[in-house]
């Protein structure tokens, strides 16, 4: 479980403002809002890159302020998949399992399942500027599950693929937090996204939380005129 309690974070101008939400183990979360609304400092600040200038970040009851990045067990995806340029795609994959000293054997069969779940073995030995969009996303989101995180952060991570692509990862989306009952958070301003993906969903606008709750509750019922042209 994740819980904000009374999060603020104040980032130059913009000011993340005293949010409280609630991430259930196994949900499918998304958080969505205009952009610009603080939907990825939520993220970072869950992940741990960002610390609260007040309130508490709690995972599964505790106050995680003092543990690291590397020690959340947290895996975070950015839309511009942030992959390593120098690196292949299988030495990409690898890097979180070779930081943690993991035994070479055990690196090259991790690698190799993930790659083979995805479809992209053949892609191990390319670099990641010669792959289309929907490639890198899928070797970004391969590198972010071989560490068998218990959290996945996701920040709009179909928003450079085009449909058919779009698709196909929705596909992969919804199959992985079935099969492993993972914990996802998915941002995103896309409202085709979350009904077709979210159990639970917030609505961010201006740094504040302006709705919370289950998917259909928040598209049937939006609380005021904001959320309501939103």
């Amino acid at each position: 479980m994740i819980e904000f309690e009374n999060v603020s974070v104040k980032l130059g101008e913009f000011r993340l403002n005293e949010l409280s939400i609630r991430v259930k183990k196994g949900d499918y979360y998304f958080i969505i809002g205009p952009s610009g609304a603080g939907k990825t400092i939520i993220l970072e600040a869950i992940a741990g890159l960002h610390h609260p200038d007040s309130g508490s970040v709690l995972i599964d009851g505790n106050d995680v302020s003092g543990i690291p990045p590397e020690k959340r067990k947290i895996a975070l995806v950015y839309q511009d998949y942030s992959l390593f340029p120098h690196m292949s795609v299988g030495e990409n994959v690898a890097f979180g399992l070779k930081l943690r000293k993991m035994p070479k054997e055990e690196i090259e069969r991790r690698v190799d399942a993930v790659l083979s779940r995805f479809g992209i073995v053949h892609l191990k030995d390319r670099a990641p500027y010669t792959m289309s969009g929907g490639e890198q996303q899928r070797v970004a989101l391969a590198r972010a599950l071989v560490t068998e995180p218990d959290i996945l952060l996701l920040d709009e991570p179909l928003s450079a693929m085009d449909q058919v692509n779009r698709d196909k990862f929705v596909a992969d989306l919804r199959a992985i937090h079935q099969e492993h009952s993972l914990t996802i958070v998915h941002v995103t301003h896309s409202r085709e996204e979350a009904l077709s993906l979210a159990n639970r969903v917030a609505v961010i606008i201006d740094g504040t939380l302006e709705q919370e709750g289950e998917r259909d509750e928040v598209f049937r019922k939006p609380p005021n005129r904001k959320v309501r042209r939103f």
